[in-house]
C-alpha cells in the first residue's frame, strides 16, 4: 500500500526576505510529486489566516503535521516532507519547536499523544544539545507536572539516569522529582551514592521535593 502524500500550507507576505525561497522549495516538491497540494496565502490580503494559527511572522508553513517557522532550505523542506510521509521525525520537530521558543506547542502535542513524550526525552541524550532546547525540555516537563501523562516518560528517565554522562544523570534526577512513583524514589535513592557531586545534590533535592509532595497527600 503506497504511503500517503502530505499536503502543504504556506503563509507569506510581499517584501518578505525568505518567503520566495520557501515558496520555490515547496513548489519543487509539488513538481516532484512529493507533496499532494500546496495552499498559499498572502497574509496582507488575508490577515485572518495568520490569526487562525497564531502566526506573527512569515514565512510559515505546515507540511503534514509539522508547522515550521522562518527560513527553510530546500533540503530541510525535503526532509520534513519525507518525515511527514513516513511518520517519523517527531524528535526533530520537538527540537525545532524548542529552538523557536514554542515549548507549549510541545506540551500540547504530548498531552494529545502521551507516547510521544519519549521522543522528547531522547533529545536529552545529545551531549551537544543547545541550551535553549535543554531549557525548553524543562519548561515542557514542568508544564506537565501533576499530569499522569508524565508516567509515559518514566522508562526513558530511569534509563537516562544510568547514563555514563553526569549531566544527563543530573537532568534525569531532577525530572524524576516530577513523577510520583516508587520506581522514581528508588532510583533517586541510588543516585545519592553517585560518583558525581552534582548528581548526588540534585538527587537529594528531588527526594526532598517528592517527600514534601507525599506529605501533602
Amino acid at each position: 500500500m503506497p504511503k500517503p502524500i502530505p499536503d502543504a500550507y504556506l503563509l507569506l507576505a510581499p517584501g518578505c526576505t525568505y518567503c520566495p525561497s520557501v515558496l520555490e522549495g515547496l513548489s519543487q516538491l509539488i513538481k516532484a510529486g512529493k507533496l499532494g497540494k500546496l495552499e498559499i496565502v498572502n497574509i496582507h490580503a488575508h490577515p485572518e489566516a495568520a490569526e487562525q494559527v497564531s502566526v506573527r511572522s512569515v514565512p510559515w508553513c505546515r507540511i503534514g503535521p509539522f508547522e515550521l517557522d522562518g527560513a527553510q532550505s530546500p533540503s530541510a523542506l525535503t526532509d520534513w516532507t519525507r518525515h511527514a510521509t513516513e511518520g517519523t521525525g517527531l524528535d526533530l520537530y520537538f527540537r525545532h519547536l524548542l529552538e523557536t521558543q514554542r515549548p507549549h506547542a510541545v506540551t500540547h502535542i504530548i498531552q494529545s499523544d502521551p507516547a510521544s513524550l519519549s521522543e522528547l526525552l531522547v533529545l536529552l541524550e545529545d551531549t551537544n544539545l543547545p541550551m535553549s532546547v535543554r531549557i525548553g525540555i524543562g519548561v515542557v516537563l514542568e508544564d506537565l507536572h501533576g499530569d499522569p501523562v508524565l508516567l509515559h516518560g518514566q522508562p526513558s528517565l530511569l534509563r537516562l539516569a544510568r547514563s555514563n554522562e553526569a549531566n544527563i544523570r543530573a537532568d534525569s534526577a531532577h525530572y524524576l522529582s516530577l513523577i510520583h512513583s516508587d520506581e522514581a524514589v528508588a532510583l533517586l535513592q541510588d543516585l545519592l551514592q553517585d560518583e558525581h557531586p552534582d548528581v548526588r545534590e540534585i538527587a537529594a533535592e528531588s527526594l526532598d521535593r517528592l517527600n514534601a509532595q507525599y506529605s501533602q497527600t
